[in-house]
Order: structure tokens, then C-alpha cells, then sequence
């Protein structure tokens, strides 16, 4: 009875994609900063490019999630709907 579902939301487990994405988006701001600032002598591009990778992988990563979730049955109907309306 404690692990009854009584709501019609799919509970996630904690994730370390937000953590991973905050860090990647950080670099990439850091990168940029460092690529357009005048005040730095050899601008750092790279810096910004492995920000980037790191969004777009976590972007990657965290779609298939939920795609998985979607496959296993872990989505009910109003989290469906929620995620098309999310897509409009």
C-alpha cells in the first residue's frame, strides 16, 4: 500500500543530467568569454567547443531517457499529453 500510485505523474528517479548540463553551459559561457574578450592574449576557443559537445551530449543523453521511459510504459496519458504539448 506505501508504493501505490495514486497520482497521475511519473515520478523520476534523481538524475545527473541537469547537474551535467549547468556544468556544460557554464563552460560554454566561460568559453565564450574567453574567446571575445580582448583583455585575454591567446583566446580560447576550444573552451567554448567542449561546452558545446557537453550540451549537446547532455541534450543527447537526457532525450533517450525519456525516450526509454516512454518504451518501458512509464509514461501515463497526461504525461503524453503534457510532453505533446510540449512539442508544439
Amino acid at each position: 500500500m506505501a508504493h501505490e500510485k495514486n497520482h497521475d505523474y511519473h515520478i523520476l528517479n534523481p538524475s545527473i543530467w541537469p547537474f551535467l548540463g549547468a556544468l556544460s553551459g557554464f563552460t560554454m559561457l566561460f568559453g565564450m568569454v574567453l574567446w571575445v574578450s580582448p583583455a585575454v592574449e591567446n583566446n580560447h576557443p576550444w573552451v567554448f567547443f567542449i561546452g558545446l559537445a557537453g550540451v549537446l551530449y547532455v541534450m543527447y543523453a537526457w532525450w533517450s531517457d525519456v525516450i526509454r521511459e516512454g518504451k518501458e510504459g512509464d509514461h501515463t496519458p497526461v504525461v503524453i499529453i503534457g510532453l505533446r504539448y510540449g512539442m508544439l
